[in-house]
């Protein structure tokens, strides 16, 4: 079973859809036992890194989540989700993330050419930088969903694929058993959805 943490912050339904639609048993949950039993976890996320670590705390299961990394078993961060799995965030103000990834997420503001259009929003082609079986059923160049006005900002070892936007932008990581994806799969067409399906087949 895959659980979606619900924690208050994230789109919850369509990726719970996009799961129900590839058939991969999963459930909506925020429940202790249910979240440590799990044989891998979803960790959406949409709004601002601060408030977002704020509502995960509140809901006391951040050990818990700790814990079942440790065990070795399979995580996956979505948009906001992933940029809380690392160690900084510097969105109105500096907040501690996870840290299960060395890095901090900073603005595109001052970095980026002051004609393109914060937040980043819209359909890039992902490059591939390293080989994984996250990639097993989608191709170089394909298009993903961004929406994001902070980006991830570390040594680049754990960048699976990235994308553009005059600056190269980390679309997928993965540290261990931890994986991020940028984008919103769950927006993203087939593209998206083969991603997912990949996440899966690795439970």
């Amino acid at each position: 079973m895959l659980v979606i943490i619900d924690y208050g912050v994230g789109n919850l339904h369509s990726v719970k859809s996009a799961l129900d639609f590839l058939g991969i048993e999963n459930k909506v949950s925020r429940d202790k036992k249910e979240i440590e039993e799990a044989d891998a976890l979803i960790l959406p996320g949409v709004g601002a890194f601060g408030d977002a670590m704020g509502a995960l705390e509140n809901t006391g299961l951040i050990p818990t989540i700790k814990k079942f990394v440790a065990s070795g078993k399979k995580l996956l961060g979505i948009c906001l989700g992933a940029q809380l799995l690392y160690e900084k965030g510097f969105e109105l103000g500096e907040f501690d993330g996870l840290g299960f990834i060395k890095g901090s997420v900073v603005p595109f503001r001052g970095v980026i050419n002051k004609d393109l259009k914060i937040p980043h929003m819209g359909w890039n082609p992902l490059d591939f930088k390293k080989a994984d079986p996250i990639l097993k059923y989608i191709k170089e160049k394909e298009q993903v969903y961004y929406v994001h006005s902070f980006y991830i900002k570390s040594d680049g070892k754990e960048v699976v694929a990235s994308s553009e936007y005059d600056i190269d932008v980390p679309g997928i990581v993965c540290y261990g058993n931890v994986y991020g994806m940028q984008f919103h799969p769950e927006k993203s067409g087939n593209t998206g959805l083969n991603l997912l399906k990949a996440f899966g087949e690795l439970i």
